[in-house]
């Protein structure tokens, strides 16, 4: 991965995905493409001539912050050992490392000062 950016995947997390949506496709020329993610609802694609360029959801019991916010994945080799260096570096695990179908593994740490970071280990394709 040191030949190519780290941040792989960026996401907006929004209470209202239906004006959140209109507003960022209307702004950049994006289209839409809605996805059933279960249990945690509808889950929209950012898509730009097809291409996926981002992801959109409704926040869930395990998000970080107050009110909508656009963060980002970085991809790691190992998320289970980059969740333990946060803890031994004085950082926290917010979000355990768990699977997600078709995607990767992916956990949530912070910073000792409770800055926010996404890690994704992808699928191996």
């Amino acid at each position: 991965m040191a030949n190519q950016s780290p941040f792989i995947w960026h996401e907006l997390v929004t209470f209202d995905q239906a004006r959140s949506g209109t507003f960022f496709s209307q702004l950049f020329g994006w289209t839409l493409k809605k996805v059933d993610a279960g249990p945690f609802g509808i889950y929209t694609l950012f898509q730009r001539n097809g291409q996926d360029v981002a992801g959109m959801m409704n926040p869930t019991p395990d998000t970080p912050g107050k009110g909508p916010f656009w963060h980002f994945y970085i991809a790691v080799n190992d998320v289970e050992e980059c969740a333990k260096q946060a803890s031994l570096l004085g950082g926290s695990v917010v979000v355990p490392p768990h699977d997600v179908p078709d995607v990767g593994r992916i956990c949530i740490v912070a910073d000792p000062t409770g800055a926010i970071a996404h890690l994704m280990q992808p699928v191996k394709t």
